[in-house]
């Protein structure tokens, strides 16, 4: 489970929600959170809660834009860095934006130096474009979508496809062996269809054809990972959020082959008031 799961609360939520609902490990997405900057912190939150940390998102989002300075290489080079440190095995990258002039111009380059250099996997996320004004904006360079790049390693978020207007089981076909990790999640519609953010719904309450390819991963014998990333945002209690996790899980568990796990939440409310004292908002 994607610590963005429960964004904007505090990076120790989401390990506690990520344990109570069945999860077998965590992604963290850097953000300004200083927790999510520190490998000792890391690692001692993984320990607590007997939760390996399995990949590192990059923080190339717009609000982390100053989060470990403001070269978007030194900002790879940290991530992959934390990565090798907390024994994760995947940093998770969006393409560059087209004025990181430099940057974009190598990024292929600097992410195979980078893989490298500490062994760390760089999977390059596909993304969408943008609209301005009504009009579309090449945000990307190289491009939006890894398909058409060449890089070693890519990861599939369905929320994106549906915003790129593209068919996810088109786009896991035609990465093949290139495919290494997926961002659980769906969307409803494209930019084109008048969509204009990003959902990241549920798995199964969109459009996309998630269930199909994670039954196609599983009949590949696919030794990637499958990472929940859903909006919970809207959750007015923790119970809420839980169950919502809970639900995400079982899709993955339902999709993928992968054997059922009853969540801790459902076997002990004990438990569950333990790990969550205080008043639930």
């Amino acid at each position: 489970m994607s610590t963005s799961c429960v964004y904007p609360l505090p990076t120790e939520h989401a390990f506690r929600l990520a344990k109570l609902a069945g999860y077998d490990g965590v992604e963290v997405m850097v953000t300004r959170d200083e927790v999510t900057q520190d490998a000792s912190a890391l690692l001692a939150l993984s320990a607590k809660y007997d939760l390996p940390i399995l990949s590192i998102h990059a923080p190339v989002l717009l609000l982390t834009h100053f989060v470990w300075g403001r070269d978007p290489r030194i900002k790879l080079e940290k991530s992959a860095e934390l990565a090798k440190t907390i024994g994760a095995s995947t940093v998770v990258v969006h393409p560059p934006f087209r004025w990181q002039s430099g940057y974009a111009e190598n990024f292929l380059d600097i992410a195979r130096e980078i893989q490298s250099a500490t062994g760390v996997e760089i999977a390059v996320e596909n993304m969408f474009t943008w609209k301005v004004a009504g009009r579309s904006l090449k945000a990307y360079s190289p491009g939006w979508d890894p398909t058409d790049m060449d890089c070693d390693a890519v990861t599939l978020d369905f929320s994106h496809a549906a915003l790129s207007g593209r068919d996810s089981l088109q786009m896991a076909l035609a990465l093949g062996s290139r495919l290494r990790h997926v961002h659980l999640c769906d969307g409803s519609a494209s930019l084109e269809e008048g969509r204009v953010f990003d959902e990241h719904l549920l798995p199964g309450r969109g459009t996309q054809p998630v269930a199909e390819v994670l039954a196609h991963l599983a009949a590949e014998n696919w030794s990637g990972s499958i990472v929940a990333e859903v909006n919970t945002r809207k959750s007015k209690t923790e119970q809420e959020r839980l169950e919502l996790l809970i639900e995400t899980i079982a899709f993955a568990r339902a999709h993928a082959a992968l054997p059922a796990r009853p969540p801790r939440f459902a076997r002990s409310r004990r438990a569950l008031a333990a790990l969550m004292p205080g008043k639930q908002s």
